[in-house]
């Protein structure tokens, strides 16, 4: 996952990105880079939504269920009483497998963090950062002007191992008009007036997700009021000619005209990424805000 191709989007144009990424995979390293002198001129919304979020208070949506299990004890080892997870195959082991989790910070982590489809700003797990990302304005996305701006996409993006990759339902659950208006968790995300770009990260198809991928486009097309074309969907997990019908994501990317399949385990994703800013040049070209 060594792309660093850059996207060079329509000068001056209105753009939201947000990138959907399962768990599962050893974390999401920078797939591109965000050149802060290349994108300058955009006015320009970039957030990360994970594929976790909570369901009836079972603890999961944030972090790696292990370790706050444990949280502050991460000297606890599986078979000890403080330990509610593992086998007997390892006996010994920590039950927290992460030496640098923040449990010191889990004063830091708010409902949002736990909420499905709100952006990623504090990744925890194995071969996440562990930390708070520094995201200027007290936002859950990036925003023209950005203080360093590939470093903090970096932290956002690299959300880890833990958790799970139901990428449909967090898809579903970030174009809600209550999560992205005044008192939701990315209040003023979504903009009437913007493209929106939607890359999917994941190693396995995603079988769990609440709704069909019908649901899922829908959803999105009435967040960018009846649109289809104000929408680019990129999805790293299978190529076109790789499509099969358990893929239920690439399915939702297929439904919309502008979109483009890569395989995950493609040595470059800089070309597939080139190709995606291609279609958002086109969909640019031919994009009308609606009225009000």
């Amino acid at each position: 996952m060594q792309g660093e191709d850059r996207l060079p989007f329509y000068d001056r144009a209105k753009w939201e990105h947000a990138v959907s990424a399962g768990a599962a995979r050893g974390g999401v390293p920078s797939v591109h880079r965000y050149d802060p002198g290349e994108i300058a001129d955009f006015d320009y919304h970039i957030m990360v939504v994970d594929g976790d979020g909570e369901d009836n208070n079972n603890d999961t949506g944030w972090g790696s269920l292990s370790c706050n299990s444990v949280c502050p004890n991460l000297a606890c080892k599986v078979g000890e009483p403080c330990c509610k997870w593992g086998n007997a195959d390892l006996q010994g082991m920590p039950c927290c497998g992460v030496p640098n989790y923040p449990c010191q910070d889990l004063d830091l982590v708010t409902a949002c963090d736990w909420a499905w489809g709100a952006g990623t700003v504090f990744p925890a797990g194995y071969s996440a950062p562990n930390k708070p990302c520094p995201i200027d304005g007290g936002r859950r996305y990036l925003v023209k002007g950005q203080s360093d701006l590939e470093e903090t996409f970096k932290c956002i993006a690299t959300v880890g191992a833990s958790g799970y990759g139901l990428l449909g339902q967090a898809l579903t659950a970030a174009m809600q008009s209550n999560i992205n208006d005044p008192g939701g968790c990315n209040n003023g995300f979504l903009r009437k007036d913007a493209l929106l770009m939607v890359t999917f990260i994941a190693t396995v198809g995603d079988y769990g997700s609440e709704g069909t991928p019908a649901e899922w486009a829908q959803t999105v097309i009435d967040a960018k009021h009846g649109d289809d074309k104000s929408v680019v969907m990129f999805s790293i997990l299978n190529t076109e000619s790789q499509w099969e019908p358990y893929d239920r994501i690439g399915t939702l990317a297929k439904m919309f005209p502008y979109h483009h399949l890569e395989d995950s385990l493609a040595p470059d994703y800089g070309p597939a990424f080139a190709k995606a800013a291609s279609l958002v040049e086109t969909a640019c070209a031919g994009f009308t805000p609606p009225p009000g």
